[in-house]
């Protein structure tokens, strides 16, 4: 994935689409991001550049509880995709 502003958009319409809300807050984040599960937000390092955004993004979605069924289906694929290089990743992990 390349790291535009356009594909950030669209990693966080998979989010705004399940529910949540995606904030950019000054803190101490230990990953760069934190969730507020039960009000669905969720708060990311706002220091980060595009690619530093991007990459939390791609960490953080598959720890999330997303709502498949009220993606578009330009955020279904994209999810799919998401959800492939994590398994792929942690499958590498020894």
């Amino acid at each position: 994935m390349k790291f535009t502003q356009s594909n950030l958009d669209k990693l966080e319409d998979i989010l705004r689409e399940s529910g949540f809300t995606t904030r950019y807050e000054r803190g101490t984040f230990q990953s760069g991001w934190c969730l507020l599960e039960q009000k669905r937000i969720v708060v990311l390092n706002k220091f980060l550049d595009v690619e530093g955004r991007i990459n939390t993004l791609l960490e953080m979605i598959p720890q999330v509880n997303i709502e498949f069924d009220k993606l578009t289906l330009e955020s279904q694929k994209l999810y799919e995709e998401v959800m492939k290089k994590s398994m792929a990743a942690s499958l590498q992990k020894p």
